[in-house]
């Protein structure tokens, strides 16, 4: 089929790196491997960043768009399909439901989100937005069943169906494991929120266990870069590595080498950074918040201790750095789990059958 494909937060071709971005090109990916022809519609970007954010300009984008859209498939044909990613209290989706409506268009989603609690300012025309697209949408694909839960407590007659988040584990499959000894590994962006907080405890809980022999590489950059740093400061001297933002055969080639891979995952929408260390053969140590239990699978590839409880993730990550026996059993369920359940060849698979079959989804 030819599926036209929107990313209303980041365009898979948005040049800054980020979770989002990745997985909109993994979907792609996903599609294409199911020998479906999916190309990017449009780089209309409809993010709000604030709730009293004006919203006339990206209205006015988002008009604009659908006559050039229109315009487009009025000469050459509609596709069969189209596939909207994430759309959310931030970043709506303006243009595919009109579209769709308007040619007759099947309308789906991947990873739609919706949250009681963003119903303030703008947003709260950008949440109606996301419940009538959802219940438009002939099939809304949840990743996570935090969001189907969401979904169904808000809009019951929402048609729901799962994929797990996965990743193409090419990359880090070329490198065997060569883990040294009291490596910690941690792979992420340096901001404020939710970032920040996962950098705190991280800090706060590494500082609990300075008395084991462990050294922490750190990749990342970002606007809150000094702030990050200031929370390492107090450690043993010589125990962080800063590594800097890297290229994505750099990181795969870096996470072979470690034992370990740290990183509490406040608001996570799962991460699919953990899924990359585990495909590069790394036990997680993580917190059980947010939706990170959908890219670990504690207590095979990984530990998840409560979250905010600083104590129960030192333990644990003293606990691998002590038992070697444990931290090698998990390893190496780590990259089974990956290949078994989280590839992109598997994703491609569940979604060919979705999206072949939607129209016979029950509502």
């Amino acid at each position: 089929m030819n599926i036209a494909f929107y990313a209303p937060l980041k365009s898979p071709r948005h040049p800054v790196p980020s979770g989002d971005r990745l997985m909109a090109r993994q979907l792609l990916e996903a599609l294409r491997l199911a020998r479906h022809a999916a190309d990017v519609v449009s780089e209309f970007r409809a993010f709000l960043p604030d709730a009293t954010s004006p919203t006339e300009e990206r209205d006015a984008q988002a008009e604009a768009e659908i006559t050039r859209i229109s315009t487009v498939w009025e000469e050459t044909g509609t596709p069969d399909r189209w596939v909207t990613y994430h759309p959310y209290y931030k970043a709506p989706d303006l243009i595919g439901p009109n579209l769709c409506r308007r040619f007759g268009v099947p309308y789906l989603t991947v990873e739609t989100s919706y949250s009681n609690r963003r119903n303030r300012g703008q947003w709260i025309r950008a949440q109606e937005l996301v419940a009538e697209g959802a219940r438009q949408a002939t099939v809304n694909i949840c990743i996570t069943e935090r969001d189907a839960h969401g979904l169904r407590e808000v809009i019951p007659e929402a048609r729901l169906a799962r994929i797990s988040p996965f990743i193409d584990p090419a990359l880090y499959l070329v490198h065997d494991p060569v883990p040294q000894l009291g490596k910690l590994m941690t792979v992420a962006m340096m901001r404020p929120g939710d970032k920040l907080s996962s950098y705190t405890a991280l800090a706060e809980s590494l500082s609990r266990i300075g008395h084991l022999d462990w050294a922490l590489s750190i990749i990342g950059d970002g606007p809150a870069r000094a702030e990050v740093e200031a929370l390492f400061e107090n450690l043993p001297e010589g125990r962080i590595e800063w590594l800097g933002q890297r290229e994505p055969a750099e990181i795969a080639k870096l996470l072979s080498t470690a034992s370990l891979y740290v990183w509490p995952g406040h608001g996570e929408a799962y991460g699919l950074a953990y899924l990359e260390a585990q495909a590069a053969g790394l036990p997680v140590v993580a917190e059980a918040v947010a939706g990170v239990s959908e890219a670990v699978a504690n207590g095979r590839s990984g530990i998840l201790t409560p979250g905010g409880d600083r104590d129960a993730y030192a333990m644990a990550i003293a606990r691998l750095l002590e038992d070697q026996t444990e931290r090698q059993k998990l390893a190496g369920n780590a990259r089974d789990f990956i290949l078994s359940e989280r590839s992109i060849t598997a994703a491609a698979t569940r979604l060919n059958d979705i999206i072949t079959n939607c129209g016979d989804m029950p509502a």
